[in-house]
């Protein structure tokens, strides 16, 4: 039996007559597992499109023996079960019977709970989901807000039957990229029915709609405020400002660590805080600067940058909707440089205070960073004062290449204030930061 095939199946568990599967394809169907499994028996129940990404799927067979055949059949095959080309794993399930209780998502209505996935709040317009979603019948209300989840809408049908029509059609599926703005990429839609049959809109603005009355009072503050903040003098749509930029990073054929995202960015200006997490397979980061002003003359010299030589890790930066940014002080994915390091000795300051640490980049600046300290502004003004290749004049001093086998103790003073798993460590060998 192939090494492949002994990590396909779990042999410590009891067998079951359901079978539980793993790396299945995109919205994988109820015939695509049939067509897999009946050849070994014959199937009662399935579930598909179970777990958070969707891919996993249990089946339950008439028989014991049925299951055991097929589980026994693929772990001798060198040959591995297929779904659409791509490998499935098989192993028996905890449980010994598929029960197909619905949740309160899944008992249809006329009113559809929709998450915008890809998008912030204002991102798309209520009249572009008016739009998108009347394609399947009268809309009679929307309204939209913002949870933990992202930005959603309530959409209110006539009956269940038009709400499930739609739903049918569009879960899973993208709005159309002619109706979304410049600065987003995608938007996929996740519809699950919601518990309301009636929603409750007190007037007309740009997150709610009633449609079935036209003598509900306009809100015309909120709807004049979405438009001038959204609307430049030019009369094109206007990106809002913040101190938080939103990075998503293209290509990324090496790793991009905080320690990687703070030398980029603080070139530019003081870095406060980073936060990096993976959103619609894509690594993303947000960094967040003192003011709008640092944060935009980043997104400005840096938007279109490769991180790496030879258009590695692209950067894309768009302004976050969030303003303080609230993350882990020190850990792998964020950092809080607002906060002072608790591993250090009291009498050890980190690289960024250490006046007599070696110096990181040319022209005196010490250390890895800047503290965040009102009174020390003038020393994020070193950053800019370099010529370089930035098209505004601005510059990033390059990072050396570094390898810890290449490098004696008495030449390694350069990273020796930085932090376990830094920039100089995450770095391939003879790979360098590219910042032209």
């Amino acid at each position: 039996m192939s090494s492949s095939n002994q990590h396909q199946f779990r042999y410590t568990q009891t067998p079951s007559k359901v079978l539980h599967f793993r790396n299945l394809p995109w919205e994988c169907s109820d015939e695509e597992l049939a067509d897999l499994c009946s050849p070994f028996g014959k199937i009662v129940n399935t579930k598909c499109n179970v777990g958070a990404n969707r891919n996993q799927a249990f089946v339950e067979f008439v028989d014991l023996n049925q299951a055991i055949s097929m589980v026994s059949y693929y772990a001798a095959s060198s040959e591995p079960a297929q779904v659409r080309g791509k490998t499935v794993y098989i192993q028996y399930s905890n449980r010994h019977e598929i029960v197909n209780s619905k949740g309160p998502g899944d008992v249809p209505g006329n009113v559809l709970l929709v998450t915008f996935d890809g998008v912030e709040a204002g991102e798309v317009s209520i009249d572009v989901i008016h739009l998108v979603f009347s394609a399947f019948g009268f809309v009679h209300k929307i309204a939209t807000f913002e949870k933990t989840a992202g930005f959603q809408a309530l959409i209110q049908f006539t009956d269940a039957e038009t709400a499930s029509s739609a739903r049918n059609a569009l879960d899973g599926r993208s709005i159309p990229r002619y109706l979304l703005p410049e600065n987003v990429g995608s938007c996929n839609l996740r519809i699950s029915y919601s518990a309301h049959r009636d929603l409750n809109i007190k007037f007309q603005s740009n997150r709610s709609r009633d449609y079935t009355n036209p003598m509900l009072p306009v809100n015309q503050t909120a709807i004049d405020s979405a438009l001038q903040s959204a609307i430049g003098p030019d009369g094109k749509r206007k990106e809002l400002e913040s101190n938080v930029l939103l990075a998503t990073i293209e290509n990324m054929q090496y790793a991009v660590t905080v320690e990687v995202l703070n030398t980029v960015f603080s070139a530019l200006g003081t870095v406060q805080k980073i936060a990096i997490f993976e959103k619609n397979g894509q690594t993303q980061a947000l960094i967040q600067y003192p003011d709008v002003t640092i944060a935009a003359s980043a997104k400005e010299a840096l938007e279109g940058h490769n991180i790496y030589d030879g258009g590695y890790c692209k950067l894309h930066l768009t302004y976050s909707r969030h303003t303080d940014l609230n993350v882990k002080a020190f850990s792998e994915k964020s950092r809080d440089y607002t906060v002072l390091n608790p591993s250090l000795h009291p009498t050890q300051a980190p690289a960024w205070q250490n006046t007599q640490a070696a110096p990181m980049y040319p022209g005196g600046l010490q250390g890895q960073m800047p503290s965040w300290d009102q009174n020390q502004q003038d020393v994020t003004q070193s950053y800019l004062s370099a010529p370089g290749t930035f098209p505004s004049g601005q510059a990033i001093p390059p990072v050396p290449g570094y390898s810890p086998s290449a490098v004696s103790p008495s030449s390694a003073s350069l990273h020796s204030n930085l932090p376990p798993g830094s920039f100089a460590d995450a770095s391939p060998p003879g790979i360098q930061p590219y910042y032209g």
